[in-house]
């Protein structure tokens, strides 16, 4: 038996940028999409803004590790591009978006554990387990969404 991955996302705080007249805190949320570890700079207003923007360019690595070490190896000029790509990409509805992907990480998590299954690599039971509990995820999800589109 396989032990299950872990999809849920980190959040690093890596510092501040200042940028256009503001103080933004930076951070990096890694996420593991199955094949690697995948990480976004996220740019929040210090004074205004707690969740902030993404840009929508990724950082990939090996480990959670790696995204890190390339993310802290940002130089100013390096996050100060990725700062206005973010924000002339900047989107309305990013608490909404933001749940979308959730749901599609999932379902493509469910997919995963649908192939195991059929590979013999997990158990009947197990990914039933799983799959149960990944359907729940989405149902709590789902139910949320007319909150975050408000």
């Amino acid at each position: 038996m396989i032990q299950m991955l872990d999809t849920r996302a980190t959040r690093h705080h890596l510092g501040t940028l200042r940028v256009d007249g503001g103080v933004h805190n930076v951070s990096v949320r890694i996420a593991y999409d199955g094949v690697e570890h995948v990480g976004r700079l996220w740019f929040a207003d210090s004074v205004r803004d707690v969740e902030g923007i993404p840009d929508y360019g990724v950082i990939p690595g090996r480990t959670a590790d790696d995204v890190l070490a390339a993310a802290r190896q940002m130089d100013a000029e390096d996050l100060t591009r990725r700062f206005h790509r973010a924000h002339a990409e900047k989107r309305r509805y990013i608490r909404l978006r933001r749940s979308v992907e959730e749901i599609l990480a999932k379902v493509k998590y469910m997919n995963r554990v649908a192939i195991s299954m059929r590979g013999g690599m997990l158990d009947a039971d197990a990914a039933e387990q799983e799959l149960d509990l990944v359907t729940d995820q989405i149902q709590d999800i789902v139910s949320r969404l007319k909150d975050v589109a408000a």
